[in-house]
């Protein structure tokens, strides 16, 4: 079923308990949203199946979110048996060794590598805990950013914060960026926080924004999902 009505800047992160809860909410907002995210939250919930139903039956872009992080090898191999299911994106942690090995995975097909720069729920303090190097967190973003497009990597996970910054670098041309921490205006903040508004990311240089909670936990999700989608159209 092809998508008409959908704007695919909008990428709706599905992070519902199971498959089942999952096809209810592409249900729900049926013909409004064309792009989906599953994550490794919904892995054990049969979320390789719903990225196949989604895809293949439903007509929907699929982003899996699986932020794979081991030797080179195995990324590789691991990436080679996702790119079978014929999905839109995979992320990869950011780290070079691992660009590679994931570009090398999916040689061949048409699934677009993104890799994760700093995850969004994380601060100074927690870079500090995990002894990451010193230094400010959206140069350090940027810096991680520039890396993965030397490796390869079809585009970056970043926050709206730091989209324009890495939408600067010479690298970044013809690159995506792709922005989780979108929260419409007034919309709780989560555990994000590094955050901005749908048309503030698009604005600044994202291609696509990521929404969650704001629709999936809404009392009428497809009236939120249309609210972000007139916000996109201001961008």
């Amino acid at each position: 079923m092809s998508q008409t009505t959908a704007d695919d800047r909008l990428i709706v992160a599905m992070d519902v308990p199971d498959a089942l809860a999952g096809l209810k909410l592409a249900e729900q907002l049926g013909d409004t949203v064309s792009f989906y995210k599953i994550g490794l939250g919904m892995l054990t919930g049969g979320g390789l199946a719903l990225a196949n139903e989604m895809k293949h039956e439903l007509g929907k872009k699929i982003f899996l979110d699986m932020k794979l992080f081991d030797i080179g090898a195995t990324v590789e191999s691991a990436v080679r048996g996702l790119a079978q299911f014929d999905l839109d994106f995979l992320t990869v942690h950011g780290d070079p060794n691992v660009v590679r090995a994931a570009k090398e995975g999916a040689a061949g097909k048409d699934m677009k590598i993104l890799a994760v720069t700093i995850l969004t729920s994380l601060d100074r303090s927690d870079l500090d805990g995990a002894l990451v190097k010193p230094g400010d967190i959206r140069d350090l973003v940027q810096e991680r950013a520039g890396n993965a497009f030397a490796a390869g990597a079809d585009g970056v996970i970043a926050s709206p914060q730091e989209a324009g910054l890495i939408r600067a670098l010479p690298e970044a041309a013809g690159k995506l960026i792709v922005t989780p921490g979108v929260r419409p205006a007034g919309a709780a903040l989560g555990d994000q926080k590094r955050v901005a508004t749908p048309a503030t990311a698009i604005a600044d240089g994202a291609d696509h924004i990521v929404v969650g909670r704001p629709i999936w936990q809404a009392s009428n999700p497809r009236a939120a999902a249309l609210a972000i989608l007139d916000e996109l159209k201001t961008a």
